[in-house]
């Protein structure tokens, strides 16, 4: 069966794929913030796994994490918030998350898991390329997930072909090279980072994360990209509004 993830990829229209980080506001949450974003018409969700170090995000996914731990989120929770997810939900589901984590759970059992339950693919932003591709690649084809390497105006044209070879979904394209964050617009810096990825034609097609806030920025990022990630800005909107109003978010994005 080919993977959720190339299907939705194969359609014909921009793809709104929305972050979150599982067990928050409250540990109980997970599952109907992922029914609801469904519902609302987002067409992949990325379930933040919080970790205690999260070097690549910002002030308020670490915030979301820090909550989430507190809570008592943990990867067993999360597996047994999900263990029915496949019942009502269809759209692509990605597990966003550090690798330390799913090296102490076991990387095949972490793999064996999310297979079972109906994760389709990993986001793993300190996993370097090379070392997944020597070490791990065969193991997470052999359970059908996907994996999805990050790139930013600083990774070279190289590096970013070697990612290419390596990868079989999407590419994931850091809008900037800072941390995660909401933004309203985009400069000329980054309009001419997505033309210079565009030009290099690569054959995976790319979701441009980071930064992406309102129809103005997901409208941008999509100009030359496949989809875009919203993260922060969907964060702030839970803090602020609570979990009854996921829809009324999605609308203003497209």
């Amino acid at each position: 069966m080919k993977n959720r993830i190339n299907q939705k990829l194969a359609e014909n229209k921009k793809l709104l794929s929305i972050y979150f980080t599982a067990g928050y506001p409250n540990l109980d949450d997970t599952v109907g913030v992922i029914q609801d974003l469904e519902k609302s018409g987002v067409d992949m969700i990325e379930i933040g796994l919080p970790f205690s170090d999260p070097l690549a995000d910002g002030p308020t996914i670490q915030e979301s994490s820090t909550a989430a731990l507190k809570n008592g989120m943990t990867t067993n929770v999360l597996f047994e918030q999900l263990q029915d997810i496949r019942k009502t939900v269809e759209i692509p589901l990605i597990i966003m998350g550090y690798f330390n984590p799913m090296m102490q759970y076991g990387i095949e059992a972490f793999c064996a898991k999310c297979q079972e339950i109906g994760i389709d693919g990993l986001i793993i932003p300190d996993l370097p390329v090379a070392e997944y591709h020597e070490h791990y690649q065969e193991t997470f084809e052999k359970y059908g997930l996907i994996n999805v390497f990050l790139i930013t105006p600083q990774t070279s044209d190289e590096r970013i072909r070697f990612i290419d070879d390596v990868s079989n979904g999407f590419i994931y394209m850091v809008s900037s090279a800072s941390t995660t964050g909401a933004k309203n617009t985009f400069g000329d810096v980054q309009q001419a980072y997505f033309e210079r990825i565009e030009s290099l034609q690569l054959k995976n097609p790319q979701i441009v994360g980071f930064g992406i806030s309102n129809n103005e920025t997901f409208t941008q990022a999509t100009q030359t990209a496949k989809g875009a990630i919203i993260g922060s800005a969907f964060i702030k909107h839970l803090t602020n509004e609570g979990i009854g109003t996921i829809e009324k978010f999605v609308k203003t994005i497209r």
